[in-house]
């Protein structure tokens, strides 16, 4: 069973990059999936199950609080990773990632590395 990532973000370039950050994960077999909203991410995260989700929080449509809020409470996806990803880096911003079951909270900008290790080591892929 292949394992996979989604990345969501309203930014192209944001995709782009995360993508880029982990394209190596390819040849260990995990598969990409993307997003622009939260709606698309939502019907994906029903859909496909990814392991991990790397979910911006201020999008349109769906914001990525709800998001994982649905994933985590509604849908009860415990197995399915989230770090929220946002230039929101207030201590109350984390409280509510927190509480709507964000397993970790990154502010923009990132560090693409720090992305990489974070995957490796959700994914259970060596170093």
């Amino acid at each position: 069973m292949s394992q996979k990532i989604l990345i969501v973000d309203d930014e192209a370039h944001i995709r782009m990059l995360i993508e880029q950050t982990l394209e190596e994960l390819e040849d260990e077999g995990v598969e990409f999936f993307a997003a622009e909203n939260g709606e698309k991410a939502l019907e994906i995260i029903q859909a496909e199950k990814p392991n991990l989700v790397f979910l911006d929080v201020m999008m349109p449509k769906m914001n990525g609080m709800e998001v994982c809020r649905r994933v985590k409470k509604e849908l009860a996806l415990d197995d399915v990773f989230i770090i929220l990803l946002t230039a929101k880096g207030q201590e109350l911003d984390r409280q509510k990632g927190q509480e709507v079951g964000a397993d970790i909270y990154m502010t923009k900008p990132f560090d693409p590395e720090a992305i990489l290790n974070k995957a490796r080591e959700v994914l259970d892929l060596s170093v």
